[in-house]
Order: C-alpha cells, then structure tokens, then sequence
C-alpha cells in the first residue's frame, strides 16, 4: 500500500472498497494534493479498466488517473493546475466507454435557513430540497438527491443512472440536521431510484424516497426522477377569485369520486381512464349534474388497491394509475376552467408498514412513535406520525403545501382526524399512555392541526380544510385564535347516521323515529358543517343508498328523492358519493365501473335529473347557503308531526329571499295540509319530486299556492297544499321563482 501513500491516508482506500468510509465527500473529488501543492482527483468506479479527467470547461484531457487498485478506485495530480475547475471523467470499462461528470466534485446545495426550518417543525416547502429535484450548477444541469436519516451510518442512492450500485453514490452527510445529499449530472427525467440506508448495526434498508414526486407501481415501488418540465397555467382568475370568496356563505356540492372505479375502459372494462379521459368524460358529467366541487379520494401513491388510496407510501407522488403529475395538472386546470372546485383526500393520520415506505426508515422510529401505545393504529394495523418532532411536522406541512401550490387544489379533506386527537382512540385502557397532563388528548397533533390549518389559510386564500371527525370534540371548525382547531368544515356525521338509521325504517314505524330527523337542528350551528353520504356509507356490508330503504321499487325511489329533497334543504354543504345520484343498486366496489348501464332506465335516470334540479335550485337560490354559518337562516314550520312523519322548515338567504320545504316520508297522500307562509300573495312549486318527470305520481298543486289571510306555524299567513306520497316540495312566492320552476305538476 506504500505506493498509494500519495492518494490515501492509512485505511481509507480499504474503508472505502468495504463501503466503511463514511464521509467520502472529503476523500473522492477534487480536493488539495496531500503535499498541499496542486489539485488531485479520487474516484472509485468498479470494473473501469482506465480513467480520463477532461474538463468541462474546453472539453480536452487534463490527466490520466492511477489505477490504485483492481477494485476500481483512480487516483491522481492534475499537474500544475492550482485552482478547482469542473470536470467531467471518460471511463473505459471492458467494452464500452464513457463520459462522467463527477459528483463529487459539487458542494453541498443546502441553504441553512431551509434547514433550521426543516428541524423545527416550521418548514412548509421541503419538498423544494429533500427528494429529487433539478438544479444547476455553473452551467451544468442534474438531479439534486436529499434524503432525512439522522441515525444512518451511511445512505447512498442506487438507481438505473449507476446500474443500482449501492456503492457508486454514497451521500454527503450534514451531522447536524441527519440529511443526506448528492448532486448527479448524468440523471435522467424517469430513472429509477431508491435509498440504500446502512444503520448503525450494519443492516441494509433498500428505502423508496419519501419525497419521491413520481413513483413506481408495486411490487417494485421504486421512486422516479421527475421530468424537468413546468406546467403553464392557465386559471390565474380563478384564483383571484378564490381568494375573494367566503366559503361559509357560498354554495357547495360536493361529488365525491374514486378515479379508479368511477368509469373503466378496454374490452375487459378493467383499465383505468387516464387523466385526458378523465377531462373528455368527468367533468362534463360533474357539470352537468350541477355540482360545484369534485373530491378526489386519495391520489397519493399506494400499493395496495384496497385500501383506496389510505395506506399512502408515496405522499408526494401522484399516482401512476391515472397519468403524471403534469397531467394531473392540466386535468385540475381543466376543472377550473369549467368552474369546478377540486378537493383532495389527505392522509395525514396514519402510514401503513410496507418494508420500502417510511417505517423504521433510518433503522430507528424517525416518522413514528417507538412505543406501540403511541405509534401503532389497532384498527388498521398502520403507523401514526410522530406529530410532536419537528422534522415529520415539516415533512406533512410541506406536503399539504405541496398539492395546494404546486397542483392548485382547492382544499384538503383530512381523513381520521379523530383517530388524531385522541391518545385512547379504539383502545383499550392498557393500549394507550396520556399527555402529561394526564389526559387523553393528543397534544401534539392538536397543535399539528392547529398549524396546519392556520398557515394553510394564510398561504391560501380561500380554500377550504375539511375534517372528517366524529366525535364530541369542540371547536372543529373555530378559528385558531379563537382556540379552534382551525378547519373550515367538518363531516356531520351525526346528521347521516341518525338520517341513514331513518331512511332504513319501514314507513309505518318512521313515527316513533321522528327525532332522528330533527335532532340535528339541535347542533347545526355549533360548527360549519357538510352533510355527507361518503363512500364509508355504501361499502362492507352497508348496502348502496337505494337498497337501504324498504319497499318496492316505486316506494324506494320515491323515498329516496324525498330524502335527497330533505339534505339538499337542510343547513350545511352537501356530498355525495359517485353513483348515488343514478341510485346505484350495488355496493361500491373499487376493482369495477360504477353501473352506469342502470341509467337506461327511466327510475335511475330520473334520480338523475332530481339531483341535477336540486344542485340547480341550490346554486341559484341565497337561501340554501347564505346562512349555513348562522341559525337565522332556518326556521322549523312543521317538526312534530310525527304522526304522520312531515317535515316542514323555510329557509332565509340575502335581500328577503326564502324557500320552503315540505317532506313526506310516507307512502300517504295528504289533502289540506295546512303549511305557514310569511306573507300574502300566490305561492308556487318550485320543485316537486312526485312529479312524473322524475317518476312520481304526480300529486301536487298545480302550480299554484294562494296565501291566506290565517296564521299558522307561527307565520302570519298560511295555506291549504296537498302534500304527494313520499315526496319533497320546494315552495316559494310566485314573483320570486315563477321563472325557475323545475319539475312542478
């Protein structure tokens, strides 16, 4: 080893061929000859046969290295040249030669300020440095690798740019903040990479990057360069506008989609639509049906089907299932401009434990708890983020940023929030450790929630947070400083389990379960809420929305109308899930097509046209959604009629503007029915669900209603209407929806 004495210090070319030599960033490269006179070059290419050092600069030899030994490490002075120059290395390997531009050679391309940001919890775009993404440097262009693993002995990237090499690319490390670095010129847009992490007990982890923007399907699950090509924008007014819009006093209907299941192609129909298609064929139907939001299931990368996108691996990646993330893009842009708001479904509450995601990453607990009483979901047998250390609350802060900056999405529905908020969720009294206060609530990620929320906001005019939460807990909805969590709307899943409960009841025992469609008037104001039948409502067993109601076919349909009427009147944004509104007859499955054959036939396609009159009436009337946040907005005209299961209330919008509702929800036809009105003067239909254009028998009343002179749910006028057999009525003065009239007999 005498003759390398010139090259190498004691041990550091043996360090270096076992993969031992930690910070190879101070030993290959450029860097002062040992004598301190000129510059040296270290390099360690397996099976080279010779190396060239050219310089990029006029593209001609600088030197030829030393081969110091057969394991493929050159060495050697670059003569009388004293200050560092780039350069590039031509390799002859056995039957082939190439060009190299050394990684080595590049310092580190962090910035300190976006480190100590990333440390402290605060940092909400580290997806701009961790991860793959382009750069330049002095004229040369390549792919920036960073990675977070404070306890690895070593990290190297391996991928199709050094033929999966783990040795090739072993990583800079910066002790301070546990990242990994390494700048490679001569990767592509498309490679294939992973992580090849070395604890500090020796063992290998292969790690998919968890900041990968492109990732590869399973079982595979590598990561992918992304291409290096911007995405020209084009809804630059619609997001002026966004951004001067209060979403509590706005209308929002909400269609709810699994991509993958939503429509199918192919001879088989199992191939999914890509996004183009997706652009052709949903969002003309979202238009046409008159919704004003669609909601994206979860989108991020998963492996497993089943899990419909809530076993996240890839957080950052779109997933390859529907196209790129350019092309997700110009699909979110396409919404936009057909005036369309997107919503993703985001997962921040739990990861699952697939060998090459986020657990035990470094070889140690970095995203998780170590104690399973803290770390580990019972239920799901998943993974829950460490929400109290600063570098996981940057690393969910970023990615939330991420698809609201980088995609333009228009808000973010968090999945199991409660699962978030408390220490003891489904477990039993040993399964859990309390605060340190002794309580049940989880500290951590309540101030999690509440950064989240509050920076989101202020980045992001006019989005909108959404949780989906079912418990007691209050102030959901609250504003942060007002000692909130900060969301903009929850799930009211009181509202849908009490009203699915009802909806599921023979009509001639609805009376004794009269309050399970009033209750929620109860607590309709305490928070901002949407009134949601989710895809959790048609799946394992709970039957589709049409085949939980009794009956025949007739009373199903006209039930179901009926209560469409009744959510669509009641206080609160409205969802729905994809093939609810053709009245599925399946459960959800998300290996198929919805049956959107069913819409040949007139009972489904009729449903079809009931909800695109509602979201129509909806958009256009005040009164359905000026008020959502304030209970001034309703008033009950009817509530305890139990007896024969009515439902009668009128709602307020802007400038005197109301619409009144009347809901039967049995088989009976009543004559006379006597319903309040607030002032005098001629009355008219303007929605009518028993009407034959949706299927009904085609009670009602002629379109006219005459106000009377008699007081009568506390309004000062009244009159005489026929109320249709499982129907909803929407009534108002004739001088203010004569012109508007949809679906009246």
């Amino acid at each position: 080893m005498t003759q390398n004495a010139p090259y190498f210090h004691d041990g550091a070319e043996v360090a270096l061929i076992r993969g031992d030599y930690i910070d190879v960033f101070s030993l290959l490269g450029m860097h002062q000859a040992p004598s301190g006179k000129g510059l040296m070059v270290r390099c360690f290419l397996r099976g080279a046969l010779a190396v060239d050092v050219i310089s990029c600069k006029d593209n001609r030899k600088v030197a030829s290295l030393d081969k110091v030994n057969d394991e493929g490490v050159f060495a050697g002075s670059m003569g009388r040249r004293v200050n560092p120059f780039l350069y590039k290395l031509k390799v002859t390997y056995p039957l082939a030669q190439c060009d190299i531009i050394d990684p080595y050679q590049f310092p580190s391309m962090l910035n300190e300020d976006d480190l100590h940001l990333f440390g402290e919890g605060s940092q909400q775009q580290a997806y701009q440095f961790l991860g793959a993404n382009w750069r330049e440097y002095q004229g040369i262009t390549g792919v920036h690798f960073c990675v977070w693993a404070p306890n690895a002995k070593s990290v190297a990237v391996s991928g199709d740019f050094n033929d999966w090499d783990g040795h090739r690319h072993v990583m800079r490390q910066h002790m301070a903040n546990g990242l990994w670095e390494i700048f490679l010129p001569d990767a592509k847009a498309g490679q294939h990479y992973k992580f090849d992490v070395i604890t500090q007990e020796g063992e290998r982890l292969t790690k998919a990057d968890p900041y990968a923007k492109v990732m590869q399907c399973s079982p595979d699950n590598a990561s992918l360069v992304p291409a290096n090509k911007p995405y020209t924008w084009r809804d630059d007014d619609w997001l002026a506008q966004r951004a001067q819009s209060e979403p509590h006093s706005s209308p929002m209907s909400i269609y709810e989609v699994h991509l993958g299941s939503w429509r199918r192609q192919g001879e088989a129909g199992q191939d999914y639509l890509d996004y183009q298609a997706l652009i052709d064929s949903l969002i003309p139907c979202v238009k046409q049906m008159g919704f004003t939001h669609l909601q994206l299931m979860p989108i991020s990368e998963f492996p497993f089907d089943g899990s419909w996108g809530y076993q996240p691996v890839g957080l950052y990646a779109p997933s390859y299932r529907f196209g790129s993330p350019y092309e997700l893009k110009a699909f979110i842009d396409a919404c936009h401009q057909a005036e369309i708001a997107v919503i993703l479904d985001w997962v921040p509450a739990h990861f699952p434990r697939d060998p090459h995601g986020l657990g035990r990453f470094d070889g140690t607990c970095l995203y998780e708890h170590e104690d399973p009483r803290q770390g580990e979901h019972p239920d799901w047998d998943t993974l829950i983020y460490n929400y109290g250390r600063g570098e996981v609350q940057s690393y969910l802060l970023s990615n939330a940023h991420y698809w609201l900056s980088e995609f333009h999405f228009d808000g973010l529905r968090l999945d199991a929030v409660s699962s978030m908020l408390y220490l003891d969720y489904s477990r039993e009294p040993e399964q859990w450790l309390p605060n340190h206060n002794g309580g049940r609530e989880n500290l951590e990620a309540i101030e999690f929630l509440k950064t989240l929320n509050w920076r989101l906001y202020q980045a992001f005019p006019g989005i909108n947070m959404i949780a989906e939460e079912s418990t007691a807990y209050e102030g959901v909805t609250r504003p942060v400083d007002s000692h909130g969590l900060g969301f903009g709307f929850k799930w009211n899943m009181g509202w849908m389990n009490d009203t699915l409960s009802y909806l599921s009841r023979d009509p001639l025992y609805r009376c004794h379960h009269h309050d399970q469609m009033t209750f929620s008037l109860m607590y309709s104001f305490s928070e901002h809420f949407i009134l949601s039948i989710s895809h959790d409502e048609v799946v394992h067993g709970k039957g589709s929305l049409i085949n939980k109601i009794p009956g025949d076919d007739w009373q199903k349909f006209a039930t179901l109308r009926a209560y469409l009427g009744f959510m669509w009147g009641h206080p609160g944004k409205k969802l729905m899930f994809m093939g609810q509104e053709f009245a599925q007859r399946d459960e959800w499955c998300h290996d198929k097509s919805l049956d959107w054959h069913l819409t040949e036939y007139d009972s489904h396609n009729q449903v079809q046209k009931w909800l695109a009159d509602l979201n129509s009436c909806y958009r256009n009337s005040s009164a359905l959604w000026a008020k959502d946040a304030t209970g001034d907005g309703f008033r009950w005209l009817d509530c305890d009629n139990a007896k024969a299961s009515l439902f009668a209330f009128i709602r307020y919008g802007d400038n005197g503007e109301y619409l009144i509702f009347v809901i039967n929800m049995t088989p009976q036809l009543h004559h006379h029915y006597r319903v309040g009105l607030p002032e005098a003067g001629e009355y008219g239909e303007v929605l009518n669900s028993d009407s034959h254009f949706y299927g009904g028998s085609n009670q009602g009343n002629l379109g006219c209603i005459k106000a009377e002179n008699q007081p009568w749910h506390g309004m000062n006028f009244s009159g005489e209407i026929t109320v249709p057999p499982l129907s909803c009525l929407v009534i108002a003065p004739r001088c203010q929806y004569s012109d508007k009239a949809q679906g009246t007999t």
